[in-house]
């Protein structure tokens, strides 16, 4: 089993990358194969509404000039997935809300290809906007027709410097029960 995670991060290795693989450290206990994809320095554009995706029906965007379709075709496979976003004025970053808007398309329009993998979001905040932007990365999972895992308490981390979110505590613990939550529900789907 693997699971893939997007980091929606502007920042390399910073407080959401920080955040995913804490999760992440849960999944290898269980002996969950992981792979994370940074969006920072590949910028994604947002939807063209040209409804090609509906017409062509291969699973790609038809926008070919950024990494979408490379993050597609690894998410496409694999039967976890995971999505991180710090929160920008209250919501996720625009890399993840490009990427949510074209991904969602090709999805829908290939038979929600998504439709009964695992899903679930991690959110690396510094004061307030953190339930917005955890909220758009659980409507995306939902509407994919993910099963979404619980947590003891809503996936968000605290912090405002590169590792801040290592001191929260509460952030941390959450993350991990998160990750021991979808390596539970990944096992009862794939295991017989």
């Amino acid at each position: 089993m693997k699971v893939v995670a997007l980091n929606g991060s502007a920042r390399k290795d910073g407080n959401t990358a920080m955040l995913i693989n804490v999760v992440f450290d849960e999944l290898k206990k269980e002996g969950i194969e992981t792979e994370l994809i940074q969006m920072a320095g590949k910028p994604v554009q947002g939807c063209i509404a040209c409804y090609k995706c509906f017409k062509n029906l291969n699973k790609r965007c038809s926008v070919e000039k950024d990494t979408l379709n490379e993050i597609i075709a690894k998410m496409e496979p694999a039967e976890g997935i995971l999505l991180g976003s710090p929160t920008y004025f209250s919501d996720v970053s625009s890399g993840m809300r490009a990427f949510i808007e074209r991904c969602g398309f090709v999805a829908r329009a290939n038979n929600y290809m998504f439709k009964g993998k695992v899903g679930a979001a991690v959110v690396a905040v510094r004061r307030a906007g953190g339930i917005p932007a955890f909220s758009s990365m659980n409507l995306f999972l939902h509407y994919m027709q993910m099963f979404m895992p619980g947590a003891s308490y809503w996936s968000i981390g605290v912090g405002r410097d590169p590792g801040d979110v290592l001191k929260d505590d509460e952030g941390i613990q959450t993350m991990k029960t998160l990750g021991q939550n979808m390596a539970w529900l990944l096992k009862k789907l794939h295991t017989s």
